[in-house]
């Protein structure tokens, strides 16, 4: 009995569902998330922190991920970046603007003990306070 070849019957390369957005370009070095932390905004939320930082210039969008150890093993360290990761691929390309920087930071116990829809409205509120600072520059602690 012979099986279609999965992969030469395949129409697209792209794996998982089809509505899924690409994920956005990542920061490459450790300089840019120190400039992000260093003269960039920031919003403390329930389920994550987030520094942004305008680059001036209008370059897309850039994205980095980290948690510290206090977040907890490897295991849990890397589950709260996948759930930050898709946080940031299901509202960046709506509420993210060209030209910035975003570095998503994992809370302890909160990344990955919150609700999903929650941590959602955490970056959605996170991103409209950062972009919504009067003075570029300024640190926001939020409020």
């Amino acid at each position: 009995m012979d099986l279609p070849d999965p992969v030469e019957n395949s129409t697209s390369s792209q794996v998982g569902p089809p509505d899924r957005r690409p994920p956005p370009p990542t920061i490459p070095a450790r300089r840019d998330f120190l400039a992000a932390a260093q003269r960039g905004r920031k919003h403390v939320a329930p389920g994550l922190i987030l520094q942004a930082r305008d680059r001036v210039d209008d370059r897309p969008l850039r994205i980095g991920y980290t948690c510290s150890k206090k977040v907890g093993n490897a295991v849990l360290r890397n589950r709260a970046k996948r759930r930050l990761r898709e946080a940031a691929r299901a509202l960046l390309a709506d509420h993210g603007r060209r030209g910035w920087d975003y570095v998503l930071i994992g809370r302890q116990g909160a990344t990955i003990a919150r609700p999903f829809p929650d941590l959602l409205s955490d970056l959605e509120a996170a991103l409209d306070r950062v972009h919504s600072v009067g003075k570029p520059g300024r640190k926001d602690r939020g409020a």
